[in-house]
């Protein structure tokens, strides 16, 4: 299960907090460490602040996007503010370490933590299943990159003991991976740009809005393949349709 959940840096800029990240992943067991378009990679002073976690930055991915990072996956929570103009389904930090416990038994989970300076951006969080919000003072809510990576991989440390102790069955449920659902968003697009739907020129904010709509639904891969079909069969009906009139 180490290997299923990934810690994803999006845009670190310093070194530092990367070996950081390292050493907080090591000592609560968890292993793959995938940093997107980092702005330098890990070097002297990752190392040395990653304090005997040298194997998890010498084995760390690299990508130049998060798309890329999280293709494979079936269950991504980006960590995030609660203030954001379009609000999305949140999780606890609790609520996160069952989550990823419970799912990474069937498919690779993403836990994704954005710049030190400004965190992920709306696009990147649109791209998450959930959001997860550490709960700080409100009056003084500061917390470095390797603190917070530090508080969710102990939520999953202790989801993963409870685990151990109480067995629980594992979710039938399959759910479609990130690119699937990127694909499934392009298709829809697409197909609501024919019917007109989406007026090209002005498309406004309906694509995000549906984003998370499917997102709170989150639908399992047998409804995402009734979903393709349904788009299919709309983009064929049309097809005929103006092959009658010609």
């Amino acid at each position: 299960m180490s290997d299923q959940i990934r810690i994803i840096l999006v845009g670190t800029t310093h070194t530092g907090n990367i070996g950081s990240v390292a050493r907080a992943m090591k000592t609560m067991g968890l292993s793959a460490l995938y940093l997107v378009a980092p702005k330098e990679l890990p070097d002297g002073q990752a190392y040395a602040l990653s304090a005997g976690a040298s194997d998890i930055l010498a084995n760390a991915k690299v990508f130049d996007t998060l798309q890329d990072a999280i293709s494979d996956c079936g269950l991504v929570v980006g960590s995030s503010a609660r203030s954001r103009t379009l609000s999305w389904p949140m999780l606890e930090p609790r609520e996160c370490g069952i989550k990823a416990v419970q799912e990474a038994a069937t498919q690779p989970v993403a836990l994704v933590f954005g710049r030190e300076s400004s965190g992920l951006s709306n696009e990147e969080l649109q791209l998450c299943n959930y959001h997860v919000c550490i709960p700080a003072n409100p009056e003084y809510s500061s917390l470095n990159l390797a603190m917070a990576v530090q508080i969710i991989t102990y939520e999953v440390r202790m989801a993963r003991l409870q685990q151990a102790s109480q067995p629980q069955a594992v979710e039938e449920a399959a759910y479609p991976s990130s690119e699937q659902m990127h694909s499934f968003y392009q298709h829809l697009e697409q197909t609501l740009n024919d019917t007109g739907f989406i007026i090209k020129q002005h498309p406004g904010v309906v694509m995000t809005k549906l984003k998370r709509l499917f997102t709170r639904a989150r639908p399992e891969e047998a409804e995402y393949n009734i979903l393709r079909g349904i788009l299919t069969s709309v983009q064929r009906y049309g097809r005929k349709a103006q092959g009658d009139k010609e």
